[in-house]
């Protein structure tokens, strides 16, 4: 039986890209909120609903690569069971009744 590595398509540049865009929205947002000509309380209601959005999309991110990971690590075990049926089977074996 022979594992294959899993095939990550993630290079460096597209890593910091994304943490380079996530940085910069987040900041523009906060930057945006905190000049924007409001009362304190409007303010602060959109900042914390802001942190709760991000917040809220990271646990989406790490529960969606969860049940990914679930998703290959079962199948990945039924295609061991399956190889290891192939490979005790014999077609020519006569069982005795």
């Amino acid at each position: 039986m022979t594992s294959t590595p899993a095939n990550t398509p993630t290079t460096g540049a597209f890593y910091m890209q994304a943490v380079l865009s996530f940085g910069l929205s987040l900041t523009a947002v906060g930057i945006g909120v905190v000049f924007l000509p409001v009362d304190g309380w409007v303010r602060a209601f959109l900042g914390t609903a802001m942190l709760y959005t991000v917040t809220s999309a990271f646990t989406l991110a790490k529960v969606i690569r969860d049940r990914q990971e679930d998703t290959s690590i079962s199948s990945r075990v039924d295609r061991a069971r399956l190889d290891k049926l192939l490979a005790e089977h014999d077609p020519f074996k006569l069982d005795a009744v």
